[in-house]
């Protein structure tokens, strides 16, 4: 499970360097394949496996709703493989670079089965967003379907 956050900068080459923990779970349970996409303002990034299993579920997704097609076409148009290299380097593709914001300054941030990477400002003026969340309906709504 991807757990936590870190941060990080890319080098001049658009390479970043996962977190040690990260690449960990990549060699226990994954390969060195991933798969990075657009989203939300950052780069969503799946092991090879996990990413088969959301295509998997997009595919069930009823292609004549228009939102479904906007969708995908988004989340698939944007995806692109790339592999890790024995450094631990992610090469960054170009345009995926430009939708997140990346510059120099990122942060990695687990989310279970994947991972995002924020441009350091972006993610941080989210969290603080996301504070007024914290006591919202919406909040609420999340943690009862969870029945936590």
């Amino acid at each position: 499970m991807f757990r936590g956050r870190t941060d990080q900068t890319i080098d001049p080459k658009s390479r970043i360097i996962l977190p040690v923990k990260f690449r960990e779970i990549l060699l226990k349970k994954y390969d060195n394949t991933l798969v990075l996409t657009n989203f939300d303002n950052c780069l969503i990034v799946y092991p090879t496996d996990e990413w088969i299993d959301f295509e998997d579920k997009i595919r069930k997704l009823p292609s004549g709703d228009r939102k479904v097609r906007t969708f995908k076409r988004f989340i698939i148009s944007g995806a692109t493989e790339c592999t890790v290299d024995k450094q631990g380097r992610v090469l960054i593709p170009p345009s995926l670079k430009s939708y997140a914001g990346l510059e120099r300054d990122i942060v990695i941030a687990g989310q279970i089965n994947h991972f995002e990477i924020w441009d350091r400002k972006r993610f941080y003026q989210s969290i603080q967003d996301g504070q007024d969340f914290e006591g919202s309906e919406e909040i609420s709504d999340i943690i009862n379907e969870l029945e936590l």
